[in-house]
């Protein structure tokens, strides 16, 4: 566990290029234990590279990732699985099982870790499914059967089954209507709360970043250009910060538009 003071994770000097596309330029983070923290930013900046890097899905070309103080760029095998036993990741599109049933898809990290049988699974992920709000009757239907929300909740279900420390969430309300995207911010902050976990997540929605962060972050061409209490974003002072989260066109950020 993290000490008094120290970061749950600590990203210090984050570098990553995919040939020549320099995507990440030397981020640096700190996340507290027990913190809900949003990284905002354009497409392109970064932000999922960041997170699949904690995951451990792509290897960083320099910089250090500490969890609790124990550096783990580089881990592999049974030392990485040990650390990713401890995380749950919800990702942008859900990335459900279509082949598998609803409960069978909550409890697919449970499983796979030999945490729990197929058969002492089955209970765990019911449970989970009620904690996001749907019923035992949605654990036998199969993933196309559900709405798109519902899809999201099972998905958010999946990812705290294990009951992680540590949560990602890559962009949680993607491709949902606004209605439907304040209930899953709502189950978010409910459900890291009652884990007491920590939470990092992308997003480039503004709404959801307010209403699921504890501190915000903003990634810009690969570094972090400011980070600070979610109620001081307003009058941030930072340029690229203003114009992002009023979507203006016009400011230091460029998006790049053939004519």
């Amino acid at each position: 566990m993290s000490g008094p003071g120290e970061p749950k994770i600590r990203i210090r000097g984050l570098h990553k290029a995919f040939g020549e596309k320099r995507v990440l330029r030397g981020v640096d983070l700190d996340i507290g234990a027990g913190e809900s923290m949003v990284v905002i930013g354009g497409s392109g900046t970064g932000k999922s590279v960041t997170v699949k890097c904690a995951l451990g899905i792509v290897e960083p070309d320099s910089g250090s990732i500490l969890i609790d103080g124990a550096e783990s760029v580089g881990l592999k095998g049974a030392a990485r699985e040990a650390v990713n036993a401890r995380m749950g990741m919800l990702f942008q599109g859900g990335a459900l099982f279509d082949s598998l049933p609803v409960w069978e898809n909550v409890a697919f990290g449970l499983v796979a870790a030999g945490q729990r049988t197929r058969r002492d699974a089955k209970p765990v992920a019911l449970e989970t499914l009620a904690q996001v709000g749907l019923g035992p009757e949605v654990g036998d239907l199969m993933p196309a059967e559900l709405s798109g929300g519902m899809q999201k909740r099972v998905a958010l279900a999946r990812a705290i089954a294990a009951r992680p420390d540590i949560i990602f969430f890559d962009e949680p309300t993607t491709g949902l209507d606004p209605i439907m995207a304040d209930v899953i911010n709502d189950l978010i902050v409910e459900c890291v709360r009652e884990l007491g976990a920590t939470a990092l997540s992308i997003t480039h929605d503004m709404a959801s970043a307010r209403k699921i962060a504890d501190r915000i972050a903003m990634l810009h061409e690969g570094r972090i250009v400011w980070s600070g209490a979610v109620a001081d974003i307003d009058a941030s002072g930072n340029e690229f910060v203003d114009q992002f989260i009023h979507g203006r066109a016009s400011g230091p950020i460029r998006m790049a538009v053939r004519r």
